[in-house]
């Protein structure tokens, strides 16, 4: 979708922002653009809007040369969210939302219409915030009414430039969610700019890490926190890179356990002879539709005294857990979810809708999973290498 081949952006007072850049991104990828202040990356992703002219080269835009298009024509075709939002103070919520469209020529019922769609989508109702103004917004909710602004027109390419860095750290991280949430949804081609490694590594399908005027490593985040191109990329993710690592490493079936399972309606006796027969500690109660309901220890005995001529049922010994989390879900996720309940281990289900038991994770299983993670990243990579471009030659920091 989005093509550079050999672009160099030189200033005139000889300052070499990037040189001979050549990269792809492909239709529906996010990819992130990283480093330090002054790298390139902004100056980068303005030049696929033309904000900014390359000196040399040629970017294209799903195979077209952008130069042969209106600058103006072109830049209605390509969302562009920036970190302070920049909507109009005069205007509404709906009505910020439905500028592009109605530069577009959009009839006016038609632009709101878009408008009040977009807005419910990134999580604003549109008959509460519609009528507001920018100002009667929080940051947080500003920075979704850009994000909405800028899908209105329903572009293919959606530029972001750092927009969400001017938001407190749980904000950040909510609206982070969100638009992964949004992402699953509309699948846009998205060049992201930020300076935030975990930023880049959570959101990032691929990761362009930027040292001085040159991209070092062009590769999925996993690969670059679990084996990094250049001693600058080591550097730059940091040496706690392996915990960063948790965030895109996901739960597997292959990294659970499977203890003894357990029905509330049995027999209790039954059924701590049965985790004893197995040499386990405890089990997994599970109700009829395989649904996790807690757990029971290895030697249970009931909360109450048995009535005679009763059977005491697991239902009456067996202990709550809400630890749980989907699989595919990653083991940073899976750690937050043990320590926020103090659990020795956790139930992984299908999905969050059925909430199907499929097994349990526990510490030991978790730090496999993350070795083995990078183990399978490091041979790979010795077998099939990294197909890196890289700006050589740069004369003088970035702009």
């Amino acid at each position: 979708m989005i093509r550079f081949e050999n672009v160099t952006k030189r200033y005139a007072d000889g300052t070499t922002a990037v040189d001979s850049l050549s990269f792809e991104v492909a239709e529906g990828e996010l990819v992130t653009l990283v480093g330090p202040s002054g790298c390139g990356k902004t100056t980068t992703m303005k030049m696929v809007n033309r904000l900014i002219e390359p000196t040399g080269g040629r970017v294209y835009l799903d195979g077209e040369d952008i130069s042969a298009i209106d600058p103006v024509r072109l830049r209605r075709r390509i969302g562009y969210v920036i970190q302070q939002v920049g909507l109009f103070p005069h205007r509404t919520v709906l009505e910020n939302t439905a500028t592009v469209p109605h530069l577009l020529g959009w009839k006016r019922a038609k632009a709101r219409e878009r408008a009040a769609e977009l807005l419910d989508l990134v999580g604003l109702d549109p008959s509460v915030h519609g009528d507001r103004y920018p100002e009667q917004l929080s940051g947080g909710q500003r920075q979704r009414v850009g994000v909405a602004r800028a899908l209105a027109a329903d572009p293919p390419v959606l530029l972001m430039d750092e927009p969400f860095g001017a938001v407190d750290p749980v904000v950040r991280e909510h609206l982070q969610n969100e638009f992964l949430r949004l992402q699953e949804t509309v699948r846009k081609t998205v060049l992201f700019v930020t300076h935030d490694i975990e930023e880049a590594v959570r959101l990032g399908d691929r990761i362009a890490v930027y040292g001085q005027g040159r991209i070092e490593q062009f590769d999925s985040p996993a690969r670059v926190l679990g084996a990094p191109a250049t001693p600058y990329v080591a550097d730059f993710v940091g040496a706690d890179r392996g915990l960063k690592r948790l965030s895109v490493t996901p739960v597997e079936e292959a990294d659970l356990d499977r203890p003894p399972v357990v029905r509330p309606g049995e027999p209790l006796r039954d059924a701590t002879a049965r985790i004893a027969g197995e040499g386990a500690r405890w089990a997994v109660v599970l109700d009829d539709q395989d649904r996790p309901l807690g757990w029971l220890p290895a030697g249970a005995q009931p909360a109450r005294e048995a009535v005679p001529g009763k059977d005491v049922t697991v239902r009456e010994a067996l202990r709550p857990m809400d630890a749980r989390l989907p699989l595919g879900a990653p083991l940073r996720q899976a750690l937050a979810v043990m320590l926020q309940h103090d659990a020795g281990w956790i139930a992984v289900v299908d999905d969050e809708e059925s909430g199907r038991y499929l097994g349990a994770l526990t510490p030991g299983r978790l730090h496999e999973a993350l070795r083995r993670s990078i183990r399978a990243d490091a041979a790979d990579r010795t077998r099939a290498g990294i197909a890196l471009e890289t700006v050589a030659g740069a004369a003088g920091p970035a702009r």
